[in-house]
């Protein structure tokens, strides 16, 4: 059986029209994320359960369709659920627009592979929103944080953090998206003074932003604020999570659970790893890659389209 990438997506998660856009608050990325991806999920198991129904009032009671009708297979990707382009595009001409993608490089999965990853998720935002330039493209890679008792020691910490060879590289591959064009700027997450400093020193194109999340030390720490200053880099606040989908949240949202999407069989169900409708893929889920769109009306200040795409793959379990 050949490797099965799995696409998973939230559509539009702004209801109710364009919202106004707000300062970060309590309500993490990553529940955001789950709660949006079980709802769609669910959605389209109604949708297209109606739709295979057809007015037949027999299936009145089923309110779910079988896994092969609404998601959708394209050769080694499986797209959870089905992606409908016909609703694709944003309401007004792309200039019109500020749009920001965080992409989420997530800490299980390999980082000789991000150069897919990468190119997967602007593919699929891109034809999204259809747009052919993102203003602003984040980079969050695995093991980042500001986490201590004071803005010092968090700086401190966050110096050995992560892995400076693998960001590097991915930067690199990020810097061809803005000499190409693709990207107007680039930005980082959780580089703290040092860590910052160096990769500085190692880079052609600087970021123009790095998020930073202080919920634990409360203060920026004043050595990142004159760095910052000095490079003219934006220093803003976020309440992110860097492993926004852990591999044991995808096995849920994928799963036979009470609140899972019954794509993934269980391991004990003997399933052949074929879709049949009903017991789905046999396999363990695991995350790669996770990446945020949102798409602000520049002159009005709100929120008109805001989703996520995640990645992942299906390991064998036998």
């Amino acid at each position: 059986m050949s490797k099965i990438k799995i696409i998973l997506s939230t559509g539009n998660i702004v209801s109710g029209g364009p919202s106004i856009v707000r300062k970060p608050g309590a309500y993490r990325s990553n529940l955001e994320l789950t709660n949006s991806l079980r709802s769609h999920f669910l959605a389209a198991q109604q949708d297209y359960a109606a739709a295979v129904s057809n007015g037949d009032s027999s299936s009145s009671l089923d309110t779910s369709a079988p896994i092969d009708v609404w998601t959708a297979r394209e050769g080694a990707h499986l797209y959870v659920p089905r992606l409908d382009w016909s609703t694709a595009g944003l309401q007004e001409e792309p200039r019109q627009y500020e749009i920001t993608v965080k992409m989420f490089f997530l800490p299980i999965a390999p980082a000789s592979e991000r150069e897919e990853y990468i190119r997967n998720a602007m593919d699929l935002i891109m034809k999204e929103l259809n747009v052919s330039i993102i203003d602003l493209l984040i980079a969050s890679f695995p093991g980042m944080s500001f986490d201590g008792d004071c803005e010092w020691e968090a700086d401190k910490k966050n110096a050995a953090q992560g892995n400076d060879e693998e960001e590097i590289t991915t930067w690199k591959i990020l810097e061809t998206l803005q000499k190409n064009g693709t990207v107007k700027a680039l930005g980082i997450a959780e580089f703290g003074s040092e860590k910052l400093s160096r990769f500085m020193k190692r880079i052609t194109v600087r970021p123009t932003v790095n998020q930073i999340n202080i919920r634990d030390c409360c203060n920026v720490p004043p050595p990142l604020t004159k760095l910052a200053k000095e490079e003219n880099i934006e220093l803003l606040v976020h309440t992110d999570c860097t492993n926004i989908l852990p591999a044991d949240t995808l096995s849920e949202l994928l799963g036979h659970g009470l609140q899972g999407a019954g794509v993934v069989a269980s391991p004990s169900s003997g399933d052949s790893g074929q879709e049949n409708g009903t017991r789905g893929l046999r396999g363990i889920p695991m995350p790669e890659w996770v990446a945020r769109y949102v798409a602000v009306v520049r002159d009005r200040g709100v929120i008109e389209n805001k989703g996520y795409f995640a990645g992942a793959s299906l390991v064998a379990d036998y």
